[in-house]
């Protein structure tokens, strides 16, 4: 015999030794494993919401609040803060009872449908994060423009006789700025949930060569 011929009968011991998983230990170590990435979303949520509100209840001081109603922009602030933990508060529970219905699944089939639901929730939440920063953004920057140019205006009305050129210059750098803000704001997202987001999905795939 050469070493190949002996190289492949030690190969079929090595297999005959090793344990032989049935179908249904491989669905429940799938489905532990999508039970703890469902948890680990619902858990992230919740200390994202408490490091946002602590960083706003640091923030929001006297002289912040007199800088909005200067700008106009207490009652859309409010407003803002209102929508903001509402929706927030919406998907927290949703991570909740998600978590709950992954933990009482019982087949595999069941488990794919949801693992699919799962990962199309935190997409409208990373979603609705991007796009309520886009459109809050936008709104904030051009009511301080507007105020601080009126402002200035009235102060040294010299420094705001801009030309169409500078005006062009300017609303480039808005959007540049605006674009890396949401850049890195999505990047954030996307390490944070993107990661077991990604897992997620690898079980869902291994679910369905389960079923095949």
């Amino acid at each position: 015999m050469d070493e190949l011929d002996l190289l492949k009968q030690d190969w079929k011991k090595q297999e005959e030794s090793l344990p032989k998983l049935s179908y249904n230990d491989i669905y429940k170590m799938l489905w532990k494993k999508s039970s703890s990435i469902v948890k680990w979303i619902f858990v992230i949520s919740i200390l994202e919401f408490v490091f946002w509100g602590i960083l706003n209840i640091l923030l929001a001081d006297g002289e912040y609040w007199e800088r909005l109603e200067h700008l106009h922009l207490t009652e859309f602030t409010i407003g803002v803060y209102i929508i903001t933990y509402g929706v927030t508060f919406y998907f927290i529970y949703r991570f909740y009872r998600n978590y709950r219905e992954i933990s009482a699944l019982d087949d595999a089939k069941t488990l794919m449908k949801k693992i699919l639901s799962i990962r199309k929730t935190v997409k409208l939440y990373i979603g609705y994060i991007i796009i309520s920063t886009i459109v809050t953004s936008i709104i904030y920057s051009g009511f301080y423009i507007y105020y601080h140019g009126l402002d200035t205006q009235a102060d040294h009305p010299e420094q705001y006789n801009f030309t169409l050129t500078q005006w062009l210059i300017f609303g480039g750098v808005m959007i540049i700025g605006l674009a890396l803000f949401t850049g890195l704001i999505w990047l954030f997202y996307r390490i944070v949930y993107g990661i077991l987001l990604k897992r997620l999905y690898k079980n869902y795939k291994e679910l369905r060569k389960l079923e095949l």
